[in-house]
């Protein structure tokens, strides 16, 4: 645990923007920004294509760009990347898919800039989900960002509050909230057949998740632009291990498996339990399986107190035999029966000597990523609010932030939601937005 530090947390910034040499630019270029009027970009014509710019070339962003593109109303023109060979990967894929190869470019301000670009779908490492969807916002922008919303909860606040101010259309990509067995599953839940619920178990044990060794520091591979990529983030040399997927493990860049896998279970316990904020949050855990250079834990516990019940979260990397012999799940317990749901479907558990409830399963029907998508499109034309809002998607990101904030912290945190404030500790207080290196500055 002596990673897990408060100095270490506090550095986790927004990470991946501007090269050492190009900061004058970007002060000005954030100074512009942040005090700009929004272009207030009218809705696509019902005729017209949804043209989509691509931040972020990694997996998700080329899964989540494949799936903009099985619809015939969008195109994709343009993608972004610090390093050349992502860049590649992905405009390959979309010119076998749509037979137009996309323009690319290294520095996410250019797609800032251009008027005939319609969505910013953000798909970069945690660390670089709020500037550019901040950023978009102000341009006129409708955003499609990827989970967790930001690395910190003052970073949430400052994206919900710029898609509201220059309304915007804000959509988070978890999108199991789109699945039809996970609606199915919620509306169940919502029936109150389950009786008074008084627990919700949240849970990934994910065998496949293993730690990132030891290697030594070296040089960033031939066409990544490293500053770039780190942004605001703290400055230190480059390590494979840091770097694309394994950049879920250290701090300076997002919250590990409470972040990564966290959102997608704890979204799915807020909404069956129509809630906000906790009111108190403690936390326990760490790396005691991994030896390597990664900092977020191994092994985690959370507990998130609200008014009537208790929700829990658990994870443990390298070890997949999880609660109800799943690996993954969420189990709302209520005193008639027990619902759990996981991505392979749902079913109900009643309660031994009661008959009220009857036990039954259903199968599972898909991650539910092109209805996500969908959605969002729709939302874009009508300018109603998407299912996975900005708003829910922040209230979900804060509670997995605050698990993280206990945690580092070794407190019990008495939260209170309306000021989105920790009471009466200042240690922990600290880390509720994280601090950027010079020249950016989050835009409030």
């Amino acid at each position: 645990m002596k990673d897990m530090t408060r100095r270490r947390f506090l550095r986790t910034s927004l990470a991946s923007v501007g090269a050492v040499g190009a900061a004058a630019c970007a002060a000005r270029q954030s100074r512009r920004i942040s005090t700009s009027v929004s272009a207030r970009r009218s809705a696509p014509d019902a005729n017209e294509r949804i043209r989509v710019a691509l931040i972020g070339s990694g997996g998700m962003g080329r899964g989540d760009v494949l799936t903009f593109l099985k619809y015939d109303d969008v195109e994709c023109p343009l993608i972004c990347d610090v390093d050349d060979a992502q860049l590649k990967k992905v405009a390959d894929a979309i010119e076998k898919t749509s037979g137009k190869r996309p323009e690319t470019v290294k520095d996410f301000r250019r797609i800032i800039d251009r008027k005939d670009i319609d969505v910013c779908l953000v798909a970069t490492p945690d660390h670089w989900h709020a500037l550019p969807t901040i950023y978009a916002c102000q341009a006129g922008k409708d955003v499609y960002v990827e989970k967790p919303l930001a690395t910190s909860i003052g970073e949430g606040r400052a994206m919900v509050e710029a898609a509201r101010r220059y309304d915007r259309i804000v959509q988070m990509g978890t999108q199991w909230r789109s699945g039809r067995h996970y609606q199915q599953a919620i509306e169940y839940v919502h029936s109150g057949s389950l009786g008074e619920i008084r627990m919700v178990r949240c849970w990934a044990y994910l065998t496949w998740v293993y730690g990132v060794g030891k290697p030594k520091d070296g040089e960033a591979p031939r066409g990544v632009d490293y500053d770039m990529w780190l942004g605001p983030a703290p400055t230190r040399p480059f390590n494979r291990a840091r770097f694309h997927f394994s950049f879920r493990w250290f701090w300076d860049y997002a919250g590990g498996l409470m972040t990564d896998w966290g959102v997608h279970l704890i979204n799915l316990a807020l909404w069956g339990m129509k809630v906000q904020a906790p009111t108190r949050v403690s936390s326990s855990g760490g790396k005691y399986v991994w030896d390597d250079i990664s900092e977020t834990p191994d092994t985690q516990v959370a507990v998130f107190d609200y008014p009537g019940f208790t929700m829990i979260w658990e994870h443990q990397a390298t070890g997949g035999h999880g609660a109800e012999g799943r690996e993954h799940g969420v189990a709302f317990h209520g005193t008639e029966g027990t619902l759990i749901l996981d991505s392979g479907g749902w079913e109900v558990v009643p309660e031994e000597g009661k008959k009220k409830l009857k036990a039954e399963k259903h199968a599972g029907a898909g991650d539910g990523r092109p209805e996500h998508v969908r959605n969002f499109l729709d939302c874009v034309r009508s300018r109603e609010r998407p299912v996975e809002d900005v708003g829910f998607g922040h209230l979900v990101s804060t509670t997995a932030h605050l698990g993280n904030i206990a945690l580092l912290s070794k407190r019990s945190i008495q939260w209170d939601a309306e000021n989105e404030r920790i009471l009466g500790d200042k240690k922990a207080s600290r880390l509720v937005t994280a601090p950027y290196r010079a020249p950016w500055k989050l835009p409030t």
